[in-house]
């Protein structure tokens, strides 16, 4: 019997709430993860290299030069916790699903002994950080802040002391600044050495294939760039993925694939605050003296600003009329879902292959439903006896092997979207800020750009009871739920 054909992911759109895209009279889009996408892991494997040798130069030790880049230990939207050094994988309400110290998983019994309750309080951004950027290199800075971790546990000249840091001599060192340096570290490199590297290698660090999505999205609407990044990286860049040759680079710059670029936005504060509107000079690559106040010139290139001013007023749309792209879920999709009332899509490289993974697993899903209804029924219909309780213990027990062999399958640390059933924060954000989710931009050239992207109707756990009474389906306990989609806290949602 012929195998099936997987289907090509990259292909699809997710929906989280229904768009029409031809009503859609402007698209938006930031450039690294999004239309740069680099190539995973050398990118991340030349970041993490390049952190450990800046560490080295600022005084850590020669030996922590010997960790490699390993792609498979960690996952995007992991919690640092700063105090007791753990990286943690939680849900939209804080609730501990899984921890680690190191390379090392901790037990339920060492979960429990460092947040009691399996509980963190979201509120607390001094102590707890969120990793679940790309361009920010949040993928090598967790795995260096295990890797740390895991060095000075095992270097005899350092002592754990009271489970917040290491002792040596009279120098103490908590984890606290331990993760300061890394975050130092990650600025340097991101904003020197890193795009150096790049721009030395294009071939070997990007993808390469969105001219023929942005003139088709310039067809039905304007099409702008908002980035981080300076002119001269972003020149650099955009000028490899979009001019083919000298011959056609003279006849078409990439400026002309877009009616507005803004550079240096410093988003999420784009959203937010208002800073000086400046343009920038393309022959010498620096900024214009003074603020911009004329009227918009095509092909020109803007510094700063704010996203409502400079692009509602600049190319005369309203905000609702806007679809933003991008891979940044906090600094781009959701301050701009809160802040502008943009349409939103959220790009997750990453979801290619979790797809390929959970169609690969299903049977061990569908195992943890079963092994939950039964559960279920078992608490339900328990008379208390001592072996009612052993049945609920030994279930609750395969719940978690069949979890753990199930995140396994992903990555030391699990899924980014789950752990065993429940959904991670990174799950809930999306499903919340982002309207439309793909594993690429590139994507909408599937589709037709007037299509309709309609999400799914979902009843609420009352409206199911009634719909299994009206079915016939006699439920063997009286509670019902629904899809996890409706469980959204606002845990670190404004962080």
């Amino acid at each position: 019997e012929p195998q099936a054909l997987e289907p090509d992911w990259h292909q699809w759109i997710f929906v989280n709430r229904s768009l029409a895209m031809g009503k859609t009279g402007c698209s938006g889009f930031d450039m690294d993860y999004t239309l740069a996408a680099y190539k995973s892991p050398a990118y991340e494997t030349l970041a993490f290299e390049m952190l450990l040798e800046h560490l080295v130069c600022i005084g850590y030790p020669h030996e922590i030069l010997r960790y490699t880049y390993d792609p498979t230990f960690p996952t995007r939207g992991l919690v640092f916790d700063a105090l007791y050094g753990n990286l943690l994988k939680v849900d939209a309400h804080g609730n501990v699903l899984l921890g680690t110290h190191g390379f090392s998983s901790f037990s339920e019994a060492e979960v429990w002994s460092f947040y009691p309750s399996k509980f963190i309080k979201g509120d607390d951004l001094q102590r707890f950080h969120i990793l679940n950027t790309l361009f920010s290199l949040p993928v090598p800075e967790t795995y260096l802040s295990a890797c740390l971790k895991d060095f000075f546990s095992g270097c005899s000249l350092h002592q754990l002391s009271c489970d917040t840091g290491y002792q040596h001599g009279d120098l103490f060192m908590s984890f606290r600044s331990l993760f300061q340096d890394v975050t130092d570290a990650m600025d340097y490199v991101h904003l020197s050495g890193c795009l150096k590297k790049t721009l030395e290698d294009l071939e070997k660090y990007l993808e390469k294939d969105i001219p023929v999505l942005l003139d088709k999205m310039k067809e039905v609407g304007k099409v702008f760039l908002a980035t981080n990044s300076s002119y001269n990286y972003r020149d650099a860049i955009m000028t490899y993925l979009l001019d083919a040759g000298e011959a056609e680079a003279a006849a078409r710059p990439w400026r002309s694939y877009f009616d507005l670029i803004v550079v240096d936005t410093r988003k999420p504060h784009f959203f937010v605050e208002a800073t000086v509107l400046r343009q920038v000079s393309m022959y010498m690559g620096k900024l214009c003296v003074g603020t911009y106040t004329s009227p918009h010139q095509h092909c020109a290139v803007y510094s700063g600003g704010r996203s409502s001013d400079v692009v509602c007023e600049l190319l005369g749309v309203r905000g609702k009329d806007i679809l933003y792209v991008s891979d940044h879920i906090f600094g781009d999709i959701l301050k701009s879902k809160k802040l502008q009332l943009e349409a939103t899509c959220l790009v997750v490289p990453e979801l290619s292959r979790e797809l390929g993974i959970w169609a690969r697993e299903k049977e061990r899903m569908e195992m943890l439903k079963r092994l939950d209804a039964h559960l279920a029924d078992l608490y339900q219909h328990t008379d208390g006896s001592g072996y009612g309780l052993q049945l609920i213990n030994s279930t609750e027990r395969e719940i978690q092997r069949v979890s753990r062999e199930l995140d396994l399958c992903y990555s030391v640390t699990g899924s980014l979207f789950w752990c065993g059933f429940r959904q991670t924060l990174f799950s809930s954000q999306l499903m919340r800020y982002a309207d439309l989710y793909t594993a690429t931009c590139l994507s909408f050239l599937y589709h037709p750009l007037s299509s309709l992207y309609r999400a799914a109707w979902e009843l609420m756990p009352h409206e199911t009871a009634v719909e299994q009474e009206r079915a016939g389906l006699v439920p063997t306990f009286s509670f019902f739920s629904c899809s996890q989609r409706l469980s959204l806290g606002t845990f670190f949602e404004d962080e």
